[in-house]
């Protein structure tokens, strides 16, 4: 089997090294080779079908994915964040096998191989302009940002925002979607007390800001410090409509000045994200939600609110403690003022199968109401 001395300039939004070494790959490459390569370490540039490379990613799938639950129920102590960082650890190491499936894309995010689709307006979003030179990029990555064009061309139907067609977000690439209504749902039935002005920390899709506009309030200042999620937020909150009630602002957490509701959603796991595309779930150290807590106050008007919408789920696998929870919140000079729970109904709550079921089956979200301290 050849290997690539001069391989193609490499690109990778998950944040993927680039592989070590790199050989050429076809139709007549038996997925148990291809996969011994790639735990190896090293990529295969596929030259062959596309159709081809596609069932020979699902193959590896099915090898990376039997490696994996096999290890997970090897190691099942119960009552310890063990069994969420071993689930952690068997997903980057099957993302790293699987991503050494390797496309070549030429200059204008065109796929030279038989049968392959045309993905380059797909790739002029996620990516931008094409720079003019050949690449290779993972297959499975690839997919992902085809799959995230689709959801960006149909959007996602939230409810809250009133009757269809005027009440659908469009992520964007490298944007948290929408997909779990509940928190949603929470926003949109709690009394908002003061109508006049609001804060978004951590705009994301512009979903939560788009709603609070919906539900009357005559102004927003939203933050974000990721130029995919404010790009996203803009063109969203146009469609819909929102746009000048809605300031969006660059900014790591707050805007300046004081507002008598402040809404943020943090991340709700706090673990490192191991590329720039899991930052929407995970919060290391849960530095965005000590970072909320510690200075909602000083933002927070006489008698505002802060609404902090949460998940217990990091409880659950034991990553964070509900006594943490509320040593911040006092901390910053805060009060619960109230709290409304919901159940999630995503469909991983009944996958029994999942190795984070219990915790999954357990989870609940909640909009904490908090305040300033009685002095």
């Amino acid at each position: 089997m050849e290997f690539l001395t001069d391989p193609p300039t490499w690109r990778s939004e998950s944040g993927l090294p680039v592989p070590r070494r790199v050989v050429m790959g076809d139709d007549t490459v038996a997925a148990d080779v291809a996969y011994r390569l790639m735990c190896e370490g090293t990529g295969m540039l596929w030259q062959g079908d596309f159709h081809n490379a596609r069932q020979l990613l699902q193959a590896l799938s099915r090898r990376t994915q039997k490696r994996a639950t096999k290890r997970a129920l090897k190691n099942q102590p119960d009552e310890s964040s063990h069994p969420f960082h071993l689930h952690r650890q068997a997903l980057g190491q099957r993302a790293r096998v699987l991503g050494l499936l390797l496309i070549p894309l030429d200059e204008e995010y065109r796929i030279a191989l038989r049968r392959a689709p045309e993905v380059r307006e797909a790739c002029y979003q996620a990516w931008g302009p094409p720079s003019g030179k050949s690449s290779m990029v993972s297959l499975r990555e690839l997919l992902g940002v085809v799959g995230a064009y689709e959801w960006r061309k149909n959007g996602v139907e939230i409810n809250a925002l009133g009757a269809a067609p005027n009440n659908r977000i469009y992520p964007h690439y490298g944007v948290f979607s929408p997909l779990r209504g509940e928190y949603i749902d929470l926003v949109a039935t709690v009394p908002i007390r003061d109508h006049t002005l609001a804060f978004e920390v951590g705009v994301g899709s512009g979903v939560l800001s788009a709603l609070l506009v919906r539900r009357g309030v005559k102004r927003v200042v939203a933050t974000d410090c990721d130029h995919r999620a404010l790009a996203c937020a803009q063109e969203n909150l146009q469609r819909l409509g929102c746009l000048d009630r809605v300031e969006l602002v660059n900014a790591d957490l707050y805007p300046a000045g004081l507002a008598p509701l402040i809404v943020c959603n943090p991340p709700w796991v706090p673990a490192r994200a191991t590329s720039p595309i899991e930052r929407a779930v995970y919060d290391e150290n849960s530095s965005m939600l000590r970072g909320f807590l510690s200075g909602l106050r000083e933002h927070l008007t006489q008698e505002g609110e802060g609404w902090l919408i949460l998940s217990d789920l990091a409880e659950h696998l034991s990553l964070r403690t509900r006594e943490e929870l509320m040593r911040w919140i006092d901390e910053g000079g805060l009060q619960v003022l109230g709290r409304k729970d919901i159940r999630p109904r995503h469909g991983k709550v009944e996958l029994s199968s999942d190795p984070l079921h219990k915790a999954r089956a357990s989870e609940v979200t909640s909009l904490w109401r908090l305040g300033p301290k009685s002095t």
